[in-house]
């Protein structure tokens, strides 16, 4: 039971942080500035 709640624990958690991801980078101002952004976010353990 408790391996079950921490998978979905651990799915609805990668859930939100590809959200947070997704947005920052749609909020990019050109495309040298979402490149920029993307290269910031490769280099995020």
């Amino acid at each position: 039971m408790f391996v079950y709640l921490f998978l979905l624990l651990t799915k609805v958690l990668e859930r939100a942080e590809h959200g947070r991801r997704d947005a920052y980078l749609a909020s990019a101002a050109d495309m040298g500035d979402l490149e920029r952004r993307m290269r910031l976010l490769e280099m995020d353990p």
